[in-house]
């Protein structure tokens, strides 16, 4: 199951132009910048949440993988 979320994942990459990988970088770089570890931990989880939503816009919400 891992493997098809990663497929997923590259799939949508790489459908993406260049400005929205861009946005995807920034993204990803603001949440790994330092913060306490309760908050960077809420952050993570938010950010997969999103994921998650932008992979399966149409499924329910699902137990987090993590």
């Amino acid at each position: 199951m891992k493997t098809t979320s990663n497929l997923a994942i590259l799939e949508s990459l790489d459908a993406m132009d260049t400005a929205q990988k861009e946005r995807v970088l920034h993204y990803i770089r603001e949440i790994f910048q330092k913060e306490p570890p309760r908050r960077a931990r809420l952050r993570r989880q938010q950010a997969m949440e999103q994921i998650r939503k932008a992979l399966h816009p149409g499924q329910a919400l699902r137990a987090p993988l993590f």
